[in-house]
């Protein structure tokens, strides 16, 4: 059942499992327990789509303007999260992420690279993403096209790629699965407002709720699973504090510590040699999912330059400077405020480029390859049920730049707190304190000159960067937006982090987190594939702490959590 909290609250409802959020992260884990028996609840804070009212739920105070973006940026709070203005890109983590790095002074996760492998694959049914392959030798049937002929290289490659989800809107796409299943029933409009915990605060008592109208109640559950993404986790665990003045989960003050993002930007300009023009587009998978090369970096070699993960895509040059004379590019940028914040930030003009005469002139002198490209998009991009992920046009100039993603180390003074201001419930809004650190930034140089002695020695063009300019550009925009990560990190000791191994809150029995939270490094990856990843293996653990009886007669009658009464917490 999928019900409106404002119409069904009559006394407080009981589960086996309580997930708070209904993004990816809850919408898997509850198909997943659903299917191994459990009766799930699960709340939305907002609707079936995004509204202002729910979306001002997600404000909140930024110390640092120019580094992070407003906190109701990048989030959703409606049926499916921020699934509903992603971009698809997925690919994992690679096995170095999980690994210790003394170089970097990581002592690595609590679990394995292949203690994912399975999960990623279940992940990618649910993303629509086909096969678990991320080789261009593999992905697609003879091998993906080179994007460089006669590359090879042993410090740098190009055969890993990333792979585009359609994407896939979990709201949309599992919603009559959510309404059909008798074993799952999500209330919209339900916040969360309180983690209450059991006198001697090892274990939850129940979660305190609100509805939009006001009505207020107290969900009870077996096992709780907070899954609203990386802001909202923290802020939740901080504002219970009747029990615990400095919130759930966070006796060694490590909740909203170790916030991380990514960091990402358009850096250098590649000129390619003569006659050598790169193929930097998309080709499809077999089952027609849109795959694409990138650069990365061998793992002996971020060893050896001590550097983190740091991966690269070839790029048309920045929109904002007509000197690339496209004429698709330069319509692009002259429209981007029609877009959504989300993509429009990113074509900012980085400095003045002569307004807009230059970008018209551009368009002026191109009109055919600007039509083409604006009915090319129209079909590839908006009609079609498999979006084509973003912009592959060869630049007339015939320069390149490159569009870096760059791993950011976790820091302890890079948090997230709480504010003196209260949301409409009483909750404090989150206070984000995005920081970064020099090795952050040393990195991206290290990698883009690694990067650009792959080039030249095969010939292949000349990238020119100026090192100076590298944290301006990375920054330009900065942190990467809608990658919350680490403010309740994985680790082995409650000291060092939120959560153990199994996800569950240091020193907490039946409370769980899911999703970015969680991360205790980010890696190069975008995190949705690994977020998946984890909430299912998460889903795996709770499946021996089920109960089994009455629950199949239950199922049987065909009641729900509100008309029946499931096994008793």
């Amino acid at each position: 059942m999928i019900a409106d909290a404002n119409e069904i609250v009559a006394t407080a409802p009981r589960a086996d499992i309580c997930v708070v959020g209904a993004g990816p992260a809850g919408i898997a884990m509850a198909l997943a327990l659903a299917d191994a028996g459990a009766y799930v609840l699960v709340l939305e804070s907002g609707g079936r789509r995004p509204d202002t009212a729910s979306q001002d739920l997600c404000r909140g105070e930024v110390v640092d303007p120019a580094l992070h973006c407003p906190p109701h940026t990048y989030r959703r709070r409606c049926l499916g999260g921020s699934s509903t203005i992603w971009g698809g890109r997925c690919v994992p983590l690679d096995p170095v992420d999980f690994a210790p790095r003394p170089w970097l002074g990581l002592p690595g996760w609590p679990i394995a690279y292949g203690d994912l492998i399975p999960y990623w694959h279940h992940a990618h049914t649910l993303a629509e993403l086909g096969d678990f392959d991320y080789s261009a030798r593999s992905a697609v049937p003879g091998g993906m096209r080179p994007m460089f002929a006669g590359f090879a290289d042993a410090t740098v490659s190009t055969d890993r790629i990333e792979r585009f989800s359609p994407p896939t809107d979990f709201g949309r796409a599992y919603a009559g699965r959510l309404r059909r299943n008798r074993r799952i029933d999500v209330m919209l409009h339900a916040t969360c407002t309180e983690i209450a915990l059991e006198p001697g605060g090892r274990a939850v008592s129940h979660l305190a709720c609100a509805t939009r109208a006001g009505a207020r109640f107290r969900v009870r559950a077996r096992a709780y699973v907070l899954a609203a993404g990386g802001l909202e986790v923290a802020r939740l665990l901080l504002a219970s504090r009747a029990q615990i003045s400095g919130g759930v989960g966070n006796d060694y003050d490590q909740v909203g510590r170790h916030y991380m993002c990514h960091l990402g930007g358009t850096v250098g300009l590649f000129v390619p040699a003569a006659g050598r023009l790169p193929w930097h587009g998309y080709e499809r998978s077999v089952d027609g999912v849109y795959c694409r090369r990138r650069f990365s970096i061998e793992p002996w070699a971020q060893r050896g330059w001590r550097t983190t993960n740091v991966v690269a895509r070839l790029q048309h040059p920045r929109l904002a400077d007509p000197a690339h004379r496209t004429g698709a590019l330069s319509a692009l940028y002259l429209t981007r405020h029609l877009l959504s914040f989300e993509y429009s930030i990113r074509m900012a003009a980085p400095g003045q480029h002569g307004g807009p005469l230059p970008h018209l002139a551009n368009v002026a002198r191109d009109p055919f390859g600007t039509a083409l490209f604006a009915w090319d998009m129209l079909r590839r991009r908006v009609l079609a049920a498999r979006r084509y992920p973003s912009l592959t046009i060869p630049p007339r100039a015939g320069c390149f730049t490159l569009d870096v993603h760059a791993e950011q180390l976790p820091n302890p003074d890079s948090r997230v707190t709480l504010a003196d201001a209260q949301d409409r419930f009483g909750v404090p809004q989150p206070r984000i304190d995005w920081r970064y650190l020099p090795a952050d930034i040393r990195a991206v140089r290290t990698s883009l000159g690694l990067f650009g002695q792959a080039l030249a020695a095969g010939t292949h063009g000349t990238l020119a960067f100026d090192p100076d300019q590298v944290e301006d550009d990375m920054l330009r925009d900065g942190a990467y937006g809608g990658h919350h990560l680490g403010t309740a990190r994985m680790s082995a000791c409650p000291r060092s982090g939120v959560v153990d191994a199994n996800c569950r809150v240091h020193g907490v029995a039946n409370l769980y987190i899911a999703g970015g939270a969680v991360f205790a490094t980010s890696g190069q990856a975008n995190p949705t594939l690994t977020i998946l990843a984890l909430a299912l293996r998460l889903a795996d653990h709770l499946r021996p702490l089920l109960p089994v009886t009455g629950r199949a007669a239950v199922a049987a009658e065909g009641q729900g959590l509100f008309s029946g009464t499931p096994t008793a917490p």
